[in-house]
């Protein structure tokens, strides 16, 4: 499966992008979230300077159509709401493409991330799209699971090493010493461990955000 951090900006008819703009220091911390048949419900907890102006902004903003305070405090408030205008909720059901929370919002834009199949993440790009909201890629990359990124036999070598010493500085155990330990030939037990090394640091370089540029959605998957 492919994993994606997309930062979405937010339609300028849209009361989140209209509030978090006209307070740019404020956060918004989505924490649960659910469509209905023409509304969205949402979870959120606001941090900042300005949090009881934000909050009365929200409550007088006519596409939030109910609002509750859940917890308050002078830097922070989580609020329950309504709202006729959730257009991340409805992109992600109309893709089949959940977004995974929390999701944070500031200033206009969201960073959201998404696991799913290339296929379903080539929808979520339309719908996005489709309800009128601009993103960037931040990184696309696939996402394995531990026992797909190494074989047993790696995984066992990699393992031993690393009780053995043999990652320590300085060394405890020499790679002739790890070979005996495993009752392999020392050629064997390097040349297992350069390919594990090599799929480890590989992985490793691929997580580092900002390195798949801002290519269209479409085409990372294609290259993935």
């Amino acid at each position: 499966m492919a994993q994606a951090t997309l930062t979405i900006t937010m339609p300028e008819q849209v009361w989140i992008q209209q509030i978090s703009t006209d307070y740019p220091e404020a956060t918004f911390r989505v924490l649960a979230a659910v469509p209905g048949a023409e509304t969205g419900f949402a979870l959120v907890r606001i941090a900042g300077t300005a949090v009881p102006e934000v909050v009365d902004d929200m409550n007088d903003h006519p596409q939030i159509t109910e609002l509750t305070l859940a917890q308050w405090s002078e830097n922070e408030a989580t609020v329950h709401f309504e709202t006729t205008a959730p257009l991340l909720l409805f992109s992600s059901q109309e893709s089949g493409m959940p977004i995974e929370l929390p999701v944070e919002i500031r200033d206009g834009e969201a960073t959201i991330d998404v696991t799913g199949s290339r296929e379903r993440l080539a929808e979520l790009a339309e719908q996005l799209e489709h309800f009128g909201l601009q993103y960037r890629i931040e990184n696309v990359r696939e996402r394995l699971h531990e026992s797909q990124l190494l074989s047993e036999r790696q995984l066992e070598i990699v393992v031993a090493a690393v009780e053995e010493g043999y990652y320590d500085t300085p060394r405890r155990c020499s790679l002739t010493e790890l070979a005996e330990s495993l009752d392999i030939a020392k050629s064997t037990c390097s040349e297992t461990l350069h390919r594990a090394e090599e799929a480890i640091v590989k992985r490793f370089v691929e997580d580092l955000p900002g390195l798949d540029g801002e290519e269209p959605l479409e085409e990372q998957l294609a290259a993935n």
